[in-house]
């Protein structure tokens, strides 16, 4: 995989789609998951394969409580008796853990503390109960969006903030709309709560990027209603409309991790 240039965080994203998201972010000395979506054994697995230790792991954010997200974190999180942060809403609808000890409630927009790593948790719009993504500084600023129906104002801010962006690509609108789905799933993937299309993505971030992101790695993508040369197409066609605004773009899998990223 080569060198990593030196930089206060670290990010991978371990697994992202519509069977399961994880994603590890880090600085020197301590390191969080945001959502757990995959199996403890998976997760260890794609640790070990960007030589990251789990034991350095100090706190799981969960999003929302739909199970590609969560799947894992009862067993992970009772391994290595880390923690577990999410919502009220997400606690009451979810099962996140059988030791009770470990669940943090905490609030929307409510600012963390993890490890010298500021987290700020934001509310965004998606088909659950109070759902919310996360913008994490530590010098500088990055963002992780998936599973969200439009740029709301908060999607919209942290965007803007980020120097280094995940943010959900999960469909292309014309595969979707003529794939088998049947109706209502269709309408709820395409509705203000359901999730952001390769073209919403790039608009989105074509509109509200500053000069200095330099990263975006598209996530979430559908295996049924997208492809990596869609997504990346789509995505790249959009933010070449802006002259100032030229950041390298990679894409999340299901099977595997990505490269460690320096932020």
């Amino acid at each position: 995989m080569g060198l990593i240039k030196r930089g206060k965080m670290k990010i991978s994203c371990l697994s992202s789609g519509s069977s399961g998201n994880c994603f590890y972010v880090s600085n020197k000395n301590s390191a969080v998951l945001i959502d757990c979506g995959i199996s403890s054994k998976k997760v260890e697995e794609r640790l070990f394969a960007i030589k990251q230790n789990p034991e350095k792991i100090k706190g799981i954010l969960v999003t929302h409580e739909h199970g590609d997200h969560t799947k894992g974190v009862d067993v992970f999180a009772r391994k290595f008796n880390i923690p577990i942060f999410a919502t009220k809403g997400t606690i009451q609808n979810s099962f996140l853990c059988s030791d009770k000890e470990l669940i943090c409630p905490i609030r929307n927009n409510e600012t963390l503390e993890i490890g010298k790593m500021e987290i700020e948790a934001f509310s965004k719009a998606h088909d659950c109960e109070d759902p919310i993504s996360f913008k994490i500084k530590n010098g500088k600023t990055l963002s992780i969006i998936t599973d969200i129906g439009h740029s709301c104002k908060n999607v919209i801010d942290a965007v803007s903030d980020s120097d280094f962006l995940v943010i959900e690509a999960n469909h292309d609108i014309d595969m979707l709309k003529n794939g088998k789905y049947p109706w209502f799933l269709k309408n709820r993937i395409l509705g203000e709560n359901g999730h952001l299309s390769n073209y919403d993505s790039g608009l989105c971030v074509m509109e509200h990027g500053k000069r200095k992101l330099k990263n975006v790695v598209l996530a979430h993508l559908s295996e049924n209603n997208n492809t990596s040369l869609a997504a990346l197409s789509t995505f790249s066609g959009l933010i070449r409309e802006r002259q100032d605004l030229r950041p390298k773009l990679s894409l999340s899998l299901k099977t595997r991790a990505t490269l460690l990223f320096s932020v």
